[in-house]
Order: structure tokens, then C-alpha cells, then sequence
């Protein structure tokens, strides 16, 4: 009966643990930033362009090779970033999209829609976005947390990149950006009082905004996309 007794008071106490768990997210700079003033081109030429995505994740030391996001995992509110960042573009007039799947390889009709929207516009716009993680310092991080009962500051540390790759419509590529960034997310209980004021959603959300309107702007100012 004292068994059972201190099993459901340790089970109690895990229980209200995890209920007063909080994370803080925090965000470290953007590596590779534009630096320079922007300039628009309002006077250019208008042009059609193609933006082709790829959203891809990979744990490091449990995954052998990325993996591409099907179009539940990449992140949510992506459309709404891309369409705040195309703000960046003067002389856009017409625009597509295209995201890639790891299914496309089984699907032939993505690939030849993919392949015709190459051929129909002025220039191809390819990105890349991936994150990756630690699959032993999550692992070691979570049985730390869970010895402590999240007494213990934990940080599990998350990187984003974005690359880009510029081609005119006979597919030479013009020019190629890359960004990066990492965030941490510290695990502990009295981190619930911080996390009003940090949560992991909106700092995931502010990369991918700073990465898109960061590579279109220096894109735009340096006319990459302006016919002569």
C-alpha cells in the first residue's frame, strides 16, 4: 500500500512538472545580410517569374540525408511570408509557384507541370529552405529536463538556412544567395512567466519572413531580374 502510495505521488509530481513547464525561444542574427541601401527598379522592364520551394529537415545523427517536407510539415502561414516578401520585387508583373514534393518522384504529372512552368516564364527563382537539429543533444537534453523535472535550464538548439538560385529562361544560372540563422529554446519551469513574450512559433516565423524579404531585396537592388 506505501508502494503504491509513493508511486502516485512521484506520478503527481511529474504530472504538475510538466504542467509548469515553459520555453523560451530566442533568435540569433541573420547571417549573410544585404548590408547595402536598396534600390527599386521601377523604370525596368516588367518580367513573369517562377518561384520554385523546397522545404527540408534533417536530425542530425538520426537521419541519413535531409528529407523534403510534404505540404503539412513545412511551416504554417508560408504563402502569406512569400506574398508579404514579393513587396520586394518592382518590376514582377506576373508571377507562379511551385513546391516540391518527395512524391513528385512518383508522380509524373508534377514533374512535366513543373518542367512547362519552367519554359514559360523569364526567369526561374529556386528555394531551398532547410532546419536541422541535434539528435543526440535533443536526446540527452530530454533526459535531463526529465531528471530535473524541468528544474534544470535546457537548451535545444535549432539551424535555418535558406538558399536561392537565380536562372534566366534558358536555365543559366545568374547568381546564388544563402542565410542563415539558428534559434535556442531554453526548457524550464519558471520559463512559463517568459514565454508570453517568446514563443517558438513567431521567432520560426520572423526567419522566414527576414530570409525571403532579405534575399528578394538584394535581388531587386541588384537588378538580377531587369532585361537588357
Amino acid at each position: 500500500m506505501m508502494k503504491v502510495h509513493r508511486l502516485i505521488t512521484v506520478s503527481l509530481i511529474l504530472y504538475i512538472a510538466q504542467l509548469l513547464t515553459g520555453c523560451a525561444t530566442f533568435k540569433s542574427d541573420m547571417r549573410g545580410k544585404y548590408v547595402f541601401a536598396p534600390e527599386k527598379n521601377y523604370e525596368a522592364d516588367r518580367v513573369s517569374a517562377l518561384f520554385i520551394f523546397s522545404h527540408f529537415r534533417q536530425t542530425k545523427g538520426l537521419d541519413a540525408i535531409p528529407k523534403l517536407d510534404n505540404q503539412y510539415e513545412r511551416i504554417r502561414g508560408f504563402d502569406d511570408f512569400f506574398q508579404d516578401a514579393l513587396k520586394e520585387f518592382s518590376n514582377v508583373q506576373s508571377y507562379a509557384t511551385f513546391t516540391e514534393y518527395a512524391a513528385d518522384v512518383n508522380d509524373p504529372a508534377r514533374r512535366v507541370l513543373k518542367d512547362s512552368l519552367m519554359h514559360q516564364h523569364d526567369y526561374i527563382i529556386k528555394m531551398r529552405f532547410m532546419r536541422e537539429k541535434s539528435f543526440s543533444k535533443t536526446f540527452l537534453g530530454k533526459i535531463a529536463s526529465s531528471l530535473s523535472l524541468t528544474l534544470l535550464p535546457i537548451p535545444y538548439t535549432y539551424s535555418y538556412s535558406a538558399a536561392a538560385e537565380v536562372f534566366d529562361s534558358q536555365g543559366h544560372l545568374l547568381k546564388n544567395y544563402a542565410r542563415s540563422a539558428s534559434l535556442t529554446k531554453w526548457v524550464q519551469s519558471l520559463l512559463i512567466f517568459i514565454y508570453p513574450f517568446h514563443p517558438e512559433q513567431r521567432k520560426k516565423e520572423e526567419l522566414y519572413v527576414q530570409f525571403m524579404h532579405d534575399i528578394f531585396k538584394q535581388i531587386e537592388t541588384e537588378k538580377i531580374l531587369k532585361k537588357f
